[in-house]
């Protein structure tokens, strides 16, 4: 008999309340007790959820985006933050682990804002805190980069969990540092629609094979089972873009949308998928699959040459200003001594320890 966890795994495809924080917030917690009720110990929300994903960048200048930018940023969210605590509340209440999207924002900058994702234990616990490594294509014009602080796997009652946001699923290394550090369950998020040509061009990206390819391809290599959970674009989201430029809802329309769904470690979908619907759906996991495909390749063990290979992390988090300690700052300057920083920097960043 196995001694690895089985459990019901829940992912989100859902719409937020388009731009509008608080109500947003209210909807995460309701899906999450909702996920609670219908028995599942791990619920993944998708990219940004709270308040949106900017797909207005991809319809317009961005000479035409500033005032978009602005809401965005004012309906943004702190790591840590009231939001986040009603989130870490909410999990508390339900018994469920919680993978959540966010915009966050930054107390070094009032204009600076992250594509984050919060890993919460069913404890109310912050686990894990990731920033995006790198927009994607127009999304530089939105998100800073982040770093490599939360690139890590966390071990809970529901397996060894570790999460990638949208194009960092495409990332080899971004994907075996979750694998070398013994990842039993992957979640990746995404937002609804991503448009990247005139819907009139062949070339148009689609974004569900991309999805299913992603998807299947992590599992595949790590042996793992991989929880991947869509935004879905409603009609209020679609009326407010469409509104925005005479192109807009024509390429909103003529783009192809997003996907969530589960697979399994041969790479295979276990679950049902939902894409041109909202809800919430469920695949049931066993940890104990993820043993036997490893005879096979297991790239974090004895299926690689780390004699020949060596990946190095950077886990330091990205601070746009450090301090010398007082006594060293005293022995530097001819000045009296310094006053001690009102702001505490170390604190600013919870989750992302100066040194691994």
């Amino acid at each position: 008999m196995s001694h690895l966890p089985t459990f019901k795994a829940a992912a989100v495809h859902a719409a937020p309340v388009f731009l509008d924080r608080q109500a947003t917030l209210r909807k995460v917690c309701s899906l999450i007790a909702e996920a609670a009720r219908n028995g599942a110990g791990l619920v993944a929300f998708p990219e940004t959820f709270i308040p949106a994903f900017p797909v207005w960048s991809a319809l317009r200048a961005p000479i035409h985006n500033h005032d978009l930018f602005c809401r965005l940023v004012a309906n943004s969210i702190a790591v840590p933050g009231p939001e986040i605590a009603s989130v870490c509340d909410a999990a508390r209440d339900a018994g469920i682990i919680v993978s959540l999207g966010i915009n966050e924002t930054t107390e070094v900058s009032s204009g600076c804002i992250f594509n984050s994702n919060v890993l919460i234990g069913e404890d109310g616990s912050i686990l894990n805190h990731h920033r995006k490594l790198v927009p994607t294509f127009y999304e530089k014009l939105t998100w800073a980069v982040g770093d490599g602080a939360g690139l890590r796997v966390c071990p809970t009652t529901c397996g060894r969990i570790g999460m990638l946001i949208c194009g960092e699923n495409t990332n080899p290394l971004a994907r075996f540092t979750m694998m070398a550090q013994g990842e039993q369950v992957h979640i990746s998020s995404y937002p609804p629609i991503w448009p990247t040509h005139d819907p009139n061009d062949s070339a148009n990206y689609d974004l569900a094979a991309a999805i299913r390819l992603r998807a299947g391809a992590h599992s595949f290599e790590a042996k793992a089972f991989n929880v991947v959970a869509s935004g879905y674009m409603d009609h209020a989201m679609f009326r407010f873009l469409g509104d925005l430029d005479p192109d807009a809802a024509r390429i909103l329309e003529g783009s192809p949308r997003s996907v969530s769904l589960v697979t399994g470690p041969s790479g295979q979908t276990i679950s049902d998928e939902l894409r041109d619907e909202e809800g919430i759906l469920y695949a049931d996991i066993d940890l104990s699959a993820c043993v036997e495909p490893k005879q096979f390749h297991d790239v974090s063990g004895g299926y690689n040459r780390f004699d020949i290979f060596d990946l190095r992390v950077n886990r330091r988090a990205n601070r746009p200003i450090t301090f010398a300690a007082d006594d060293e700052a005293v022995n530097s300057s001819p000045l009296p001594n310094p006053q001690p920083s009102q702001y505490d920097f170390k604190n600013a960043f919870p989750s992302a320890p100066l040194e691994d």
